[in-house]
């Protein structure tokens, strides 16, 4: 059976924090997602795979296999596809430089926009001391993310019964958190600060699970959000226009990005 031909296609697309492995990884969203959009290039900004949760426990249903054939078909067809990894996916960081599947591994890289702008490509893990200095304090909060996504697939299985649309306890709760809201702000301006160290206009990146497009101080930063809660990819168009899109909800998939809170992921 042919494959359907996608109903957008853009010049580039972002996608990080899918965490395959992980029982709270929406693969399946992101399937549907690929399957309506395409692209030239395809960055994958790392924890694309969750080692942390497989060395706890494999879990691997047929979407998360699906995925990685998406992706190997994709690249067979001619999409360059660039994998950044970040921390969950750290073992990956051994093969910077390999090229496997029409995929290559690299440390972070620079992305040229339409309009000649450059934009620094990191998952951001490295600058996150949380995770840099105290993993067993990372592993713990990893844990108890866990336990908030798993609830929050049951809010939202009475809130689908209800024909209520998606929505997130977890980055609702974690908004109200004032630690939260500052170490975004942190985050973001020390990624926005490694960016005009490499001599970049901006910095795409992921890690925290929080998507937006902003501009501070002549440096655009961009997040890609995740495939764990919000469903979210960072797009380029043709016209070298940045979009954040998300895949959610099947009537509201084009809705503006609402303010979530960060992951220490």
């Amino acid at each position: 059976m042919s494959e359907e031909l996608p109903d957008r296609r853009f010049r580039t697309l972002f996608i990080s924090d899918v965490h395959l492995g992980a029982r709270g990884s929406q693969a399946g969203q992101l399937l549907d997602f690929l399957r309506c959009h395409d692209a030239e290039t395809i960055y994958l900004v790392g924890d694309i795979v969750d080692g942390w949760a497989l060395q706890s426990s494999w879990y691997w249903p047929q979407s998360h296999n699906d995925f990685v054939q998406k992706l190997l078909r994709k690249a067979r067809k001619g999409a360059k596809i660039v994998y950044v990894p970040g921390n969950h996916d750290e073992f990956l960081r051994n093969y910077y430089g390999t090229h496997f599947g029409g995929i290559d591994v690299v440390e972070n890289t620079i992305h040229t926009g339409v309009d000649g702008r450059r934009y620094l490509v990191i998952h951001g893990d490295i600058f996150d001391l949380v995770v840099q200095n105290a993993r067993w304090l990372a592993h713990l909060g990893d844990k108890a993310y866990d336990f908030a996504i798993r609830m929050n697939r049951l809010v939202n299985a009475f809130r689908r019964a209800f024909g209520v649309p998606y929505w997130s306890l977890s980055q609702w709760a974690k908004l109200k958190v004032k630690n939260a809201v500052n170490y975004i702000g942190a985050f973001e301006q020390t990624l926005a600060a490694e960016a005009r160290r490499h001599g970049a206009d901006g910095v795409i990146c992921g890690h925290i699970h929080y998507a937006t497009i902003r501009d501070e101080h002549d440096i655009r930063y961009m997040n890609c959000g995740d495939w764990v809660e919000s469903c979210t990819a960072l797009a380029e168009h043709e016209d070298g226009r940045f979009e954040i899109i998300t895949w959610t909800d099947p009537l509201r998939r084009t809705a503006p990005v609402a303010a979530v809170a960060a992951r220490a992921a």
